[in-house]
C-alpha cells in the first residue's frame, strides 16, 4: 500500500493528538481504509478543498445523449436490478415555474433498496442521512452531467460491515455504478 505524504502527516498527526483512541479505532476498520481515506485526501486537494467535489462521483453525458434517454437508462437500471424509484425533485422545472424564466435543466433522482437500507441504517443510524441513493442529472455550459455520492468511502472507510451488509452494499454500489455509465451512453 503506498500512502501519500499528506496523508502519512495526516495520520502521524491524528494519533500523535487522539493517542490510543485512533488505534483502537483503526483495528475496527474495513481492510483498506487507510487507503481510501487517502484517494479523498487527495482528491480534496486536487479540488482545493472542495468537499462536495471531494465526495462524489461524475460523469459527463455523452454529446446528443437527451434527458430522456438518460431517464431511460436509469430506470432500466433499476428494474434489471430491483431498486425501487421512490422520488424524483424537478428543480429545474420548479425554478422556471417560480421564476417565469427559463433554467438549465436540474433534477434529483432517488433510489433504494429497503433492505439493505434497513440492515445501514441498524448498523450506524447516521446512515439514514445519506438515504435514499441519489443520481442528479445537471446542465452545464459544456453539456449534461450525473452526479451521486462517493460509496466506496461508506463502504471501504468506516467500520468494519457485517458480511451480509456488506455484500448489499457492494451490490447497491454496483447499480449506482452502472446507473451512471448507462446513464451518461444513454443505454436502456
Amino acid at each position: 500500500m503506498h500512502l501519500t505524504f499528506p496523508t502519512l502527516l495526516l495520520c502521524a498527526a491524528c494519533t500523535a493528538l487522539t493517542g490510543c483512541g485512533t488505534l483502537r479505532t483503526a483495528a475496527s476498520l474495513e481492510d483498506g481504509a487507510g487507503a481510501e481515506a487517502g484517494r479523498l485526501w487527495d482528491r480534496w486537494i486536487e479540488k482545493e478543498g472542495d468537499i462536495a467535489a471531494t465526495v462524489t462521483w461524475e460523469r459527463k453525458v455523452e454529446p446528443g445523449v437527451t434527458v430522456m434517454e438518460v431517464e431511460e437508462a436509469l430506470a432500466s437500471v433499476a428494474a434489471e436490478d430491483n431498486v425501487k424509484e421512490v422520488g424524483m425533485l424537478p428543480l429545474s422545472s420548479e425554478l422556471a415555474a417560480r421564476s417565469g424564466k427559463p433554467q438549465r435543466f436540474l433534477k434529483v433522482y432517488s433510489y433504494c433498496d429497503p433492505e439493505t437500507a434497513r440492515l445501514m441504517v441498524d448498523f450506524s443510524p447516521h446512515m439514514a442521512a445519506f438515504l435514499p441513493c441519489r443520481i442528479v442529472l445537471l446542465e452545464k455550459e459544456d453539456g449534461l452531467w450525473l452526479y451521486t455520492l462517493n460509496m466506496d468511502m461508506l463502504i471501504h472507510m468506516g467500520r468494519k460491515l457485517p458480511p451480509e451488509l456488506r455484500a448489499a452494499a457492494l451490490q447497491m454500489r454496483a447499480t449506482i455504478a452502472k446507473m451512471l455509465e448507462r446513464g451518461a451512453r444513454g443505454e436502456f
